[in-house]
């Protein structure tokens, strides 16, 4: 068991692990990297935290939306690769990968909303852990670089599979091949993030996103979500007969009665999760 700290608050609850620092409140869940020194770079009790807790939000349904970031104005500079740990991981290469990998599925897995609100930089895995989330908000603070060509690495944290979807193949490949840094608004031009807002707005642009996620129907959104993860794996016959099975599961809930009955009396639904 990682050693942790829980605080409770009238109206939030507060865990504050080694390297991360993760707040519930109204159904929201805060993940923020905590090494601020580092620029928030992933050691391995980062790299086990981080499993842990997306692990914990994807089976909790009492939480609604995962907003993911960093201290200190920056989100994550990627593997820490000056730590014992990294260079340990040197002669156990092949575990060390599947433990990022581990970390990258469990990510990937949560079927609740995921946002990541971007600050300073997100390069290497840090980059990836943003892409992999379903929305990306970035400051205009933000510089984003797949920088692992020059570490003398390849992309991992599910770069290859992310990349080419958000961007396209060829500006994927020039992103991957040059490991150039890129500000926000390059990034926001070629797809690489949903949106950039000013520094000073981005905690109200974010707060107001999770919020709208966090009333919405659960169990349509995961559904919804995990549809277009897996539109790219299936044929529209099989996406369409997809849709009509989750739609009959929705229509079977007390969330899309709830819908209905909301849209006749004109107010706003109140969705459980059920």
């Amino acid at each position: 068991m990682l050693a942790m700290r829980i605080e409770s608050h009238p109206l939030s609850i507060v865990c504050v692990m080694e390297t991360l620092e993760v707040l519930r409140q109204d159904g929201i869940v805060t993940v923020t990297m905590n090494r601020p020194s580092k620029k928030n770079a992933a050691n391995g009790t980062m790299w086990a935290e981080l499993k842990q807790t997306f692990l914990e939000v994807g089976s909790n349904p009492d939480d609604r939306v995962m907003v993911l970031t960093g201290a200190g104005g920056e989100f994550c500079s990627g593997a820490d690769l000056s730590s014992g740990d990294a260079r340990r991981a040197e002669t156990h290469a092949l575990a060390s990968m599947r433990n990022i990998t581990e970390v990258c599925m469990s990510l990937a897995r949560i079927p609740q909303p995921t946002i990541a609100k971007v600050r300073g930089v997100a390069v290497g895995a840090g980059c990836n852990m943003a892409l992999i989330c379903d929305l990306v908000v970035a400051s205009d603070t933000a510089r984003f670089s797949e920088i692992f060509a020059k570490r003398g690495l390849s992309l991992d944290f599910g770069g290859s599979w992310v990349l080419p979807r958000r961007v396209g193949m060829h500006r994927a490949k020039e992103l991957a091949l040059l490991a150039e840094i890129i500000g926000a608004q390059e990034a926001e031009r070629i797809g690489l993030v949903n949106r950039v807002v000013a520094d000073a707005d981005i905690d109200a642009f974010v707060a107001d996103w999770a919020k709208r996620l966090a009333a919405g129907p659960p169990i349509a959104l995961a559904q919804s979500k995990r549809m277009l993860n897996n539109s790219s794996n299936v044929t529209l016959e099989q996406a369409l007969e997809d849709e009509g099975a989750a739609q009959a599961l929705n229509f079977g809930t007390k969330d899309t009665a709830e819908a209905m009955a909301a849209f006749l009396e004109k107010r706003e639904p109140r969705f459980i999760g059920k």
